[in-house]
């Protein structure tokens, strides 16, 4: 009775011990699960302050951004009110310009080519002649009196020194000067020319002051010169042809209808230092390429 007892009372304690040992475990587990909730938490919360603090800075980029926008809108308009004003200062001057070129020359004054007083004080310098500088007209004009080589010679030919400006339609700026002009007495002329044929209407005109030049080049921003005839060459200064226009050499050449213009520069005239004779830098040198279209032709005599 007692042993039964006693074992009722064992096994009551043991069942007593496992149920508390499973408790234990109970709230062991349930301790570690807490914990991972705490910790899923604590880095979810940890995530979501970062994603707060990167919205915060997206915020700043964009307001940044924002304002450099802002910034450049306002450079862009500044820049654009810049130009304005230098386009009305360039006008200003332009205007100025033409004030002093009708104190100065009232020939240049109507001119279609020559709108710079920096381009009349160069050709005045190169010409260094003040008696014909000052006295001479503008006899043609390509736009007024016509685009035509007989038009051309019935104004040009026995007037003596002349000045011949061009103007391509890539407003290109060029031309040259003679001190004896085009003209139909042979004595002028080359003895092969002037002994070929008696009755010919062509042949090259001799001229030792004779230069070409050039006023406005686009090709690298190139500033005004002057092209002297090379030595040896004097007998090739200009050419007359009455079924052409002005020729210099075969430096500048213009035919029948005074529009089409060809450039075989370093022929009878000098080239820049540096340049060879016969290269596409040489033939485009004054007009921008070998071929070029006149936009005006003015040509000045006394």
């Amino acid at each position: 009775m007692d042993n039964n007892n006693n074992n009722q009372i064992e096994n009551q304690n043991q069942n007593e011990n496992e149920n508390e040992m499973k408790n234990l475990e109970k709230k062991k587990r349930k301790k570690k699960e807490n914990q991972k909730i705490q910790e899923k938490e604590k880095e979810n919360q940890k995530l979501k302050s970062e994603n707060e603090k990167k919205e915060k800075e997206n915020k700043n980029k964009d307001k940044i951004l924002k304002q450099k926008d802002e910034e450049i809108q306002n450079l862009k308009l500044s820049f654009e009110k810049e130009k304005q004003k230098i386009k009305e200062i360039q006008k200003e001057e332009s205007n100025q310009n033409q004030n002093k070129l009708l104190k100065i020359l009232p020939q240049f004054s109507n001119s279609e080519i020559i709108k710079d007083i920096e381009y009349v004080k160069k050709l005045q310098e190169w010409i260094n002649d003040n008696d014909f500088f000052y006295k001479m007209k503008k006899g043609f004009s390509a736009k007024r009196d016509g685009f035509d080589c007989e038009n051309w010679h019935k104004a040009v030919d026995g007037k003596g020194k002349t000045l011949v400006i061009i103007k391509t339609k890539d407003n290109f700026i060029f031309g040259g000067f003679t001190k004896v002009g085009w003209t139909k007495d042979k004595s002028k002329w080359r003895e092969e020319d002037r002994n070929r044929n008696r009755n010919n209407d062509y042949g090259y005109i001799i001229d030792s002051n004779a230069f070409i030049f050039s006023l406005r080049n686009y090709k690298g921003d190139r500033k005004p010169e002057k092209f002297t005839i090379k030595k040896g060459k004097e007998e090739y200064a200009i050419y007359y042809d009455l079924n052409s226009g002005p020729f210099f050499g075969c430096d500048i050449e213009l035919n029948s209808n005074l529009q089409n213009g060809y450039s075989n520069f370093g022929k009878s005239y000098n080239l820049p230092n540096g340049i060879e004779y016969r290269t596409n830098e040489a033939q485009s040198y004054l007009a921008g390429s070998f071929r070029w279209v006149v936009d005006e032709l003015e040509t000045y005599f006394i």
